[in-house]
């Protein structure tokens, strides 16, 4: 009996070795990351990424809406203090905003300042795969890469001539901020990091999930959501993120060593977010280039360029004589003498000496010869086109209401004289009880008038004419 009993525990004993030898590593317990060497202070970092924010934000178009912002920010703060301790750093200052822009990517700066795409949020299936995608984000800030690899690539620059070290590979709008390295003082944080620092990236990342309560397998589910619609062309995050092809595997056998702190978080506020995304305007795109058009110069208190996207919050503009309209509250009242434009910044100015909009609603009224409304409507469009050489009527006036009254819609095609694009203009008319004609504008380009069309809508459904 004895002899059996020590046969017994030896043969466990060989078990249990054999089950060691085959179990990996990271089953047992977490990787240990060390921080790479660096030459530079986090006070560096903070230098780097502030200059870098400043000028990309110059360019990059920002979402203004606050809702978005907040929760984005809510899901940073939550990974940021999930940081383990080792690599938390008192001088750094995370903040996330949101960029509106259809590729799929996500980038953050040293120091903190991190920017997210719609793109990124939008081809995300939960919320876990977006925490995923700024945790990876987040570790390449905590771990200090981005002069780490100043540091092993050029031991002797200074902090100044950091962007003199090879230029951006992040390509579109960012890349052609970030390719001025030397200028920006921030090219090399750019480049792309070594298969060694994005695994470091990786394996921290999946750590920073699990403790802020997501699972860390979402991680490399988002990465082969980005594969997978890379495919013939890649989305902009690929081609500053090699993807060799164990990296999903790492990312999984990491998760194994991990314990999802205090149960994997709900994805419902995310799923309303997205869908608020989805019903914001798109961003404009030149067809080109995929690029933003650069509508160039100024005048009527602003400037043609990039349009700020119209806040779901509106504000009620009233005319204490005539008429009362609910606007977004970003965007500019510009009164005349018989009516008043509505628009967003960037989206009016002057192009060839006179003021014009690219984006907007015209509120007025003009006199009319006839009490009949389609006859006094064909006037005044006649008049419009005597002043717009290329508005060309798409159909006939249509019958309808505006106001609680009834009203003829006209749409028309035109050539912007800012951008030399094709826009669409639509033109809402009823009748005063004068006689006059109260009429309500709105213009936005060709590309653009679908996201454009709910907007239009609110804000004709809120008209109140007082006469």
């Amino acid at each position: 009996m004895k002899r059996d009993l020590k046969s017994t525990a030896v043969t466990i004993g060989w078990l249990l070795v054999l089950l060691v030898g085959l179990t990996p590593v990271s089953g047992l317990a977490q990787t240990e990351i060390p921080l790479r060497k660096n030459k530079y202070s986090p006070g560096d970092d903070v230098q780097l990424g502030r200059q870098a924010a400043a000028e990309i934000e110059k360019k990059l178009r920002l979402v203004r809406d606050p809702e978005t912002n907040n929760y984005l920010q809510r899901v940073g703060s939550r990974l940021t203090e999930a940081i383990p301790e080792q690599f938390q750093h008192s001088q750094f200052q995370y903040y996330f905003k949101t960029v509106d822009a259809k590729e799929i990517n996500a980038f953050a700066l040293p120091g903190g300042p991190m920017y997210v795409n719609t793109g990124m949020i939008l081809a995300a299936r939960r919320e876990g795969e977006m925490a995923g995608v700024m945790a990876h984000e987040i570790a390449h800030v905590a771990l200090r890469h981005g002069t780490a690899q100043a540091t092993k690539a050029a031991p002797y620059q200074t902090l100044g001539a950091l962007g003199q070290i090879g230029g951006a590979v992040l390509g579109g709008v960012l890349g052609e901020v970030l390719g001025q390295g030397s200028q920006l003082g921030v090219g090399v944080y750019m480049l792309k990091f070594s298969r060694e620092y994005e695994t470091e990236a990786d394996i921290l990342g999946a750590q920073i999930l699990a403790r802020a309560g997501y699972d860390p397998r979402n991680l490399a589910e988002m990465f082969r959501i980005i594969e997978s619609q890379g495919k013939g062309g890649g989305p902009a995050f690929l081609s500053s993120h090699p993807s060799p092809t164990n990296r999903y595997q790492r990312i999984e056998q990491e998760a194994r060593a991990l314990r999802i702190e205090g149960g994997e978080r709900d994805s419902r506020e995310f799923s309303r977010i997205q869908a608020r995304l989805r019903d914001m305007p798109a961003s404009p795109t030149d067809e080109r280039n995929g690029r933003e058009p650069d509508r160039g110069g100024s005048g009527t208190g602003g400037r043609l360029g990039r349009v700020e996207l119209p806040s779901s919050r509106f504000r009620t503009y009233s005319d204490n004589n005539l008429f009362s309209v609910g606007i977004p509250d970003n965007w500019t009242d510009l009164p005349g003498q018989d009516a008043v434009w509505f628009a967003p910044e960037g989206g009016y100015g002057e192009a060839q000496g006179r003021a014009t909009f690219t984006h907007g609603v015209n509120v007025g009224f003009a006199q009319a010869q006839t009490r009949d409304l389609r006859r006094a409507t064909s006037e005044f469009i006649s008049s419009l086109q005597r002043t717009n050489g290329s508005l060309r009527q798409r159909a006939a006036p249509q019958r309808g209401t505006l106001a609680g009254r009834n009203s003829y819609y006209t749409s028309f095609s035109n050539v912007s004289e800012a951008t030399g694009g094709a826009e669409v203009v639509e033109l809402l008319t009823t009748q005063l009880r004068n006689g006059g004609l109260f009429y309500l504008i709105t213009v936005v380009p060709q590309s653009e008038s679908r996201n454009y069309q709910r907007l239009f809508q609110r804000i004709a459904g809120s008209l109140q004419i007082r006469d």
